[in-house]
């Protein structure tokens, strides 16, 4: 009994001696606690130089030292200044728009009803004159243009319009081209009436 204390004894830090040819296993690593404390105050000042940033932001962003900010006097006329600009910067876009051209302001449906009515035939323009809407005539590429027209007939392809779908569609590529451009005609129903290519 008293050998098996030798062998193997209680006292904590030592290793049982280990039979000859064989390695001793190395003694296992203590775990720092100074790291853990080194982490966890690193992470505090984190949190705190966190929140003070937050809050410089929220709270104090416009806030300026004391020492920075010249007399009372000097600072009054710039901001008179200043809101004399802002004043003046808000009057100048009240005046630009009158000087855009007409058609800027007018839709696209507009814009083209308004080619037709000067470039067109009487069978144009009365076929024109059912025309509601005009979608994408603004947006071209070159790449793969789709304009969709839509009217206010009735019927679809094969209904009494589809002669004015087809004109209107060949109006429309006098007045827009494209080198890959597909114009839809629609009715009121929202169904094909024509198209072309434009």
């Amino acid at each position: 009994m008293n050998q098996m204390n030798q062998q193997y004894p209680d006292q904590p830090g030592q290793q049982p001696p280990t039979p000859a040819g064989m390695y001793a296993p190395p003694p296992p690593k203590k775990k720092s606690t100074g790291a853990k404390v080194g982490i966890g105050c690193g992470g505090a000042f984190g949190a705190l130089v966190l929140i003070g940033i937050i809050a410089a932001v929220v709270g104090g962003g416009d806030a300026e030292p004391q020492a920075d900010k010249p007399g009372k006097a000097a600072t009054a006329p710039a901001k008179r200044q200043a809101q004399g600009d802002a004043k003046q910067a808000e009057a100048e876009p009240k005046e630009k728009p009158e000087e855009k051209p007409e058609a800027a302001h007018k839709s696209p449906a507009d814009q083209f009803k308004a080619f037709v009515a000067k470039n067109g035939s009487a069978n144009e323009k009365a076929a024109i004159g059912h025309v509601t809407k005009v979608q994408g005539a603004d947006e071209q590429n070159d790449i793969l243009d789709s304009v969709d027209i839509y009217t206010d007939f009735t019927g679809g392809m094969l209904g009494p319009h589809q002669s004015e779908g087809k004109l209107i569609a060949s109006v429309f590529a006098d007045w827009k081209q494209s080198k890959n451009g597909l114009v839809t005609i629609y009715d009121a129903k929202g169904e094909i009436l024509s198209n072309g290519n434009f």
